[in-house]
């Protein structure tokens, strides 16, 4: 027999291990929302601080090309009367280039292209005419420009700002421009530069091919690289922030701003991973200030669970020793201080009262056929008992339905079981009070009349077979019984030589043509009818 194992875990363990649980569920759950919420955070002050610097360096840019534009007005309106005098040309264009600091080059040239001055001098463009994309424009379109960045005849890349020139009748005489170097030292690349942060951030100046324009490292000036931004709508409007992927493919969180005059693109670059680097020290520090209080939750934890944990502790180990004589005096010593305990306490107190009659429920279960509710043969058994030790004679009734094998073969055996059923039940009902009913098995039923003589039992026999047949069972209709009736009543005799007599008297009536009453030859007499073979029942 195996021996049942003994739960290892007890409730103030569960208890314990639950508030453990959801100490560290709460702890991580909520260093995942201070990571999630500081994450954000930080990542929405970067965007934020990069759009601002973009969008300062693209005001400072724009501002820088108004005031650009002011000097070359001032040159233009000033030469507008004198633009024949070539002395006074070149040494205006001196001045601006010296006295404002704002172009690497100035130059004047006449309607027809052609270099009327230039500084510094050692360009030695005086004199020749002009091809640049930026120079064929000034002179189309006859109005202020900031001309796209392109390469010079000397390899530098420019950006050529230039105002047109008109003369006193209003007729057009050519045009003032500056230039700005972007690959040497300049008033914008100064200007650009004085601006870099030193915590990561890269600046990019692009024009609207993608062309770098500016950049920490040199050597991307005046390289085409591949769209950093998405190109949703608004994304040129004015200025925002995209979190996006750098050349070289690293999440970088970028501000950007354009700049109207030029349409130039500013963008500030800030590595992800450096704006989050902060984040492992908050979270220590997070958690050095949560654990002092979740151990002292975890200690008053474990002492509720043990205070909650005992009583129940001290019911379960008397719920396995309900059936010792004390077990209810201890069982009501037990100290229950809270609604579930005190309930427990009260249904093992009730419970040591009706378990003997719950044991003595169960045995009547087991010895009753589940079908039909009549006793079983174990029931039976224990009925035979009693009749051998009281010694009181008895009549013994054996029945078998005729023709069940038809039935269940016709009908099926559902039909089957509903007539066994009803025959069941139809002895019940024909039965005295003091007889007992069993099925044996299958069919056959079993029918003890304790007292009864021959005359009695017969009877009793023939109204049994009667009533069944007079029931009409649907679909089958007519079921008829063929019983064998058998006396125990000598004293010497074995009970098992009265039902095997019993047995044989059945089978007689099967012989004789089924739906009727046998009796048994009594043993003193001659031997009765013995099987002559196999019947169909």
């Amino acid at each position: 027999m195996l021996r049942l194992l003994r739960p290892k875990t007890d409730l103030r363990t569960l208890i314990t291990l639950l508030a453990v649980a959801s100490i560290v569920i709460t702890l991580a759950n909520s260093l995942y929302a201070a990571w999630r919420v500081q994450r954000e955070q930080l990542i929405t002050n970067t965007l934020e601080a990069n759009r601002v610097y973009a969008a300062k360096l693209a005001a400072t840019t724009g501002l820088f090309f108004q005031q650009s534009q002011s000097q070359l007005a001032w040159t233009a309106a000033h030469l507008s009367d004198r633009f024949d005098d070539e002395a006074l040309l070149q040494a205006e264009v001196d001045r601006l280039r010296q006295q404002t600091n704002s172009f690497n080059s100035v130059a004047v040239v006449d309607a027809g292209g052609w270099v009327r001055a230039i500084s510094p001098e050692s360009l030695m463009l005086k004199g020749m005419k002009l091809h640049s994309m930026s120079s064929r424009e000034a002179l189309e379109k006859r109005m202020p420009l900031i001309g796209q960045p392109s390469l010079s005849a000397a390899n530098n890349l420019i950006v050529f700002i230039s105002r047109p020139i008109w003369s006193g009748s209003g007729s057009y005489l050519g045009y003032v421009g500056g230039t700005i170097y972007l690959k040497r030292k300049s008033v914008l690349n100064e200007l650009l530069l004085s601006q870099f942060y030193r915590d990561g951030t890269q600046l990019y100046v692009l024009d609207r091919d993608n062309r770098v324009l500016y950049h920490q490292d040199g050597k991307l000036i005046g390289k085409k690289i591949a769209p950093l931004l998405r190109h949703d709508a608004g994304t040129y409007a004015s200025s925002g922030y995209q979190q996006i992927k750098d050349e070289r493919g690293v999440p970088v969180l970028a501000g950007y701003a354009h700049v109207p005059d030029s349409d130039w693109t500013i963008i500030a670059l800030k590595p992800t991973s450096t704006t989050l680097a902060p984040l492992s020290s908050l979270l220590f520090q997070v958690v050095q200030h949560s654990l002092p209080l979740a151990l002292l939750t975890l200690a008053a934890a474990w002492l509720l669970a043990r205070l909650i944990a005992m009583p129940l502790w001290q019911l379960a180990r008397k719920a396995s020793q309900m059936d010792e004589q004390d077990a209810a005096i201890e069982i009501s010593g037990i100290r229950s201080w809270y609604f579930e305990s005190s309930q427990i306490k009260r249904a093992l107190l009730s419970g040591i009262g009706l378990l003997q009659n719950k044991i003595g429920q169960l045995k009547s279960e087991v010895q009753t056929d589940p079908l039909t509710q009549l006793l079983n043969r174990r029931g039976l058994q224990a009925v035979l008992e009693y009749f051998t030790t009281t010694r009181q004679p008895f009549a013994v009734l054996a029945l078998d339905i005729d023709h069940f094998k038809r039935v269940n073969d016709t009908w099926g055996h559902d039909v089957g079981d509903r007539v066994i059923q009803q025959v069941a039940q139809q002895l019940k009902n024909s039965a005295r009070q003091t007889d007992v009913v069993c099925r044996n098995g299958g069919e056959e039923f079993l029918m003890i009349l304790p007292g009864a003589d021959r005359e009695l039992a017969l009877t009793l026999a023939e109204r049994v077979r009667q009533s069944v047949q007079d029931l009409a069972i649907a679909p089958v209709g007519e079921t008829t019984l063929s019983v064998g009736v058998s006396l125990w009543w000598v004293e010497n005799e074995p009970i098992e030589a009265c039902f095997r007599r019993a047995d044989e008297a059945l089978y007689q009536a099967k012989r004789a043509g089924r739906n009727r009453v046998m009796a048994a030859t009594p043993p003193e007499a001659s031997e009765p009818l013995i099987n002559e073979g196999p019947i169909s029942r």
